[in-house]
This record gives structure tokens, C-alpha cells and sequence, in this order.
């Protein structure tokens, strides 16, 4: 039995690279999305107000570690934030490094606590990787990709 919270932290790491990163195994290809769709409207600032408001409060904070009450305590300021940094995203198509990063929450389902395929694992994201930012609320109902946004009738493909 692992003991150590070093030991400890490394098998979860482990386990989770060997569950989520599939990067390694030659079955799986990459294809660029080509699609003949119009380009996702920008969202408008009260779009991203009324996002910002869907959030929900008292969740863990992401990698960020900015918790939502802080951003909607934030009021029109950071919503105007928010807002030119989406804009930004959308022009340059490419999302920042730090927002593909998450930290990974074991949770238990049942069976023997010590194995590690008894536990599922949630991610805690960044508040503006919040499906309330990336949903329908704003953008005509696209989805943040993994280098840009995509229409949703394609996240699912």
C-alpha cells in the first residue's frame, strides 16, 4: 500500500496520463475540421454578462484558481474583460496554454478504495472553460475546441 503523499500523487498521475492521454497509441488519427459554416459570430458584451451570471458559486476553482463569486462580484469590469479576451481567442483561433490545463479530482464510485479504476475523475477548469461561457449562452452555440472554437454539432465527432 502507497503511504507516501509523494507516491501517492504520482500513481494518480500515472493512472490518469495512462486513462486520458491516448497521444501515444496509433489507432487514434487527428483530422482538421473543414467546414463550408459561416464564422462564429462574435458574442456581445451583454452576452458574455448574461454567461457570467449563469455561473454557478461555491464550485473548486480551476488551475486559475479564481473562484466564480470573484468573477461576478467583478461586475462590468470584468465582464468587459472577459468579453475583449474572448474577441481575442476568436481572432487568433487558438486557446491560451494555461486552459489546457486542469486539475484531475479522484472520486470514488464503490469497490476497493486501494484500486484506482474504483474512482472517476473530475475536472476543475477554469472559470471561462464553464460550459455557461461555451455553451449556447454566447456565440450561437459553439464550443471552445482544442485550438479553437467549433460549431456544436461537431464537438460530439
Amino acid at each position: 500500500m502507497v503511504a507516501d503523499p509523494h507516491s501517492i500523487m504520482a500513481r494518480w498521475r500515472n493512472y490518469f496520463s495512462q486513462l486520458l492521454n491516448v497521444h501515444e497509441r496509433n489507432d487514434v488519427r487527428q483530422a482538421e475540421i473543414h467546414t463550408v459554416e459561416p464564422l462564429v459570430p462574435e458574442p456581445s458584451a451583454f452576452e458574455v454578462e448574461l454567461a457570467i451570471g449563469k455561473l454557478k458559486i461555491h464550485k473548486s476553482p480551476g488551475v486559475d484558481q479564481i473562484p466564480t463569486e470573484l468573477i461576478k462580484a467583478g461586475g462590468r469590469t470584468i465582464c468587459n474583460a472577459v468579453h475583449k479576451l474572448i474577441i481575442s481567442i476568436l481572432n487568433k483561433e487558438e486557446l491560451p496554454e494555461e486552459w489546457k490545463e486542469s486539475i484531475i479530482v479522484p472520486i470514488y464510485k464503490k469497490g476497493d478504495k486501494t484500486d484506482c479504476n474504483n474512482y472517476r475523475g473530475i475536472s476543475l477548469q477554469n472559470f471561462v472553460q464553464h460550459p455557461a461561457l461555451k455553451g449556447n449562452s454566447i456565440c450561437g452555440g459553439s464550443y471552445w475546441g482544442s485550438s479553437m472554437w467549433i460549431p456544436t454539432q461537431q464537438v460530439n465527432y
